[in-house]
């Protein structure tokens, strides 16, 4: 039995012991956790119970995104000794499956994903986890920078998928925190600019403190007539849509330039129009993120370098025994918070 975070039920959580894996099996470390970010799934299973098909039928520990430090190692367990210093990738994919094969395992069906129903999460003081998913993190990436690799690791995917080529111009539609992520990312893959859209100044000063990142509110300005004035009438090279809200679709579609890029990012709750038309007379290339496969090993690398530095999404930090009123922040959602996070208290 492990103390945990338990979602009890829609708008309750609570505190108390739950029967959670503590011995490593072949291949597979224990890990002592130090820090977990609340992330919006999260919240949004504490709000309402489900998210689409994803439904909360029986009690499940929250928590995805972690970092902590290997206190036992299994059988057969190579790269990794007890004392590192880790983040661990919450989606353990069947290696078998021919999507694992194809090396897109983040779209495999049989995905075990961390506080995805009915899989526990990590926001409990020790978790059993695979070795082949676990991370050493570098000396100079603390443990709170850590447990953002994860969402670090979706705007990287959205980044990747873009192809973007050095010089490019781009525009993430939403400021909330994958849309900063990704627009980071964006940066670090070679755009020159990323422009980033939204309706609430806080939010968009948050992005604007990072270099390079020019901020549009869209209840002011036109998000792609503003692209188009500062790209000689041409558009984006490539748009994030971040916001998963149908008037950011649209916008996505109007601001990309022909033959650009447009990544969706963001997921609508409900199903949203697409101006296919519009699409096809630019000839436009669209891609898709669902999580992301293949990115921790590069968000570490990046971390590391100090090539990108996520200490300024770090809002605040709760202790594990204040973790309901951690949540209740997050739930909150107020304008400035980008990353609300709990610690352990190892010892």
């Amino acid at each position: 039995m492990a103390r945990a975070l338990v979602l009890e039920e829609t708008r309750r959580l609570s505190l108390r012991e739950i029967d959670l894996p503590q011995v490593p099996g072949p291949g597979e470390v224990r890990i002592a956790i130090d820090t977990v970010g609340i992330c919006g799934s999260d919240v949004h299973y504490y709000t309402h119970g489900k998210i689409g098909p994803f439904v909360v039928e029986a009690p499940m520990v929250l928590g995805h995104e972690a970092s902590g430090v290997v206190v036992e190692c299994g059988p057969g367990v190579t790269g990794l000794s007890v004392g590192d210093r880790v983040c661990m990738e919450p989606g353990i994919p069947d290696g078998s499956s021919r999507a694992s094969k194809l090396g897109v395992y983040n779209v495999d069906p049989a995905v075990r994903f961390w506080a995805t129903p009915p899989i526990h999460g990590c926001l409990t003081p020790h978790v059993v986890h695979p070795a082949a998913f676990t991370y050493r993190l570098p000396d100079n990436v603390s443990f709170a920078e850590g447990a953002m690799v994860e969402p670090l690791a979706i705007g990287l995917q959205a980044a990747t998928r873009a192809r973007i080529k050095p010089g490019d111009v781009a525009l993430v539609t939403g400021a909330g925190p994958i849309g900063i992520l990704t627009a980071l990312a964006a940066l670090a893959g070679g755009c020159a600019r990323v422009y980033i859209s939204d309706l609430v100044d806080a939010k968009l000063g948050v992005a604007a403190q990072y270099g390079n990142i020019i901020p549009i509110n869209v209840t002011r300005e036109d998000a792609a007539a503003s692209i188009r004035a500062e790209t000689g009438g041409w558009g984006a090279d490539v748009v994030f849509e971040c916001a998963g809200a149908a008037a950011s679709v649209e916008t996505a579609l109007e601001a990309v330039a022909p033959a650009g890029c447009v990544v969706w990012v963001g997921m609508p709750v409900d199903p949203v129009p697409v101006d296919l038309v519009l699409a096809q007379s630019k000839e436009i290339r669209m891609e898709t993120v669902f999580r992301y496969a293949n990115m921790y090993d590069r968000a570490i690398a990046l971390m590391g370098s100090g090539k990108i530095d996520l200490k300024p999404l770090i809002s605040d930090s709760f202790g594990f025994e204040d973790s309901i009123t951690a949540f209740d922040r997050a739930v909150e959602a107020r304008p400035t918070d980008v990353k609300i996070q709990i610690t352990m208290g190892r010892t």
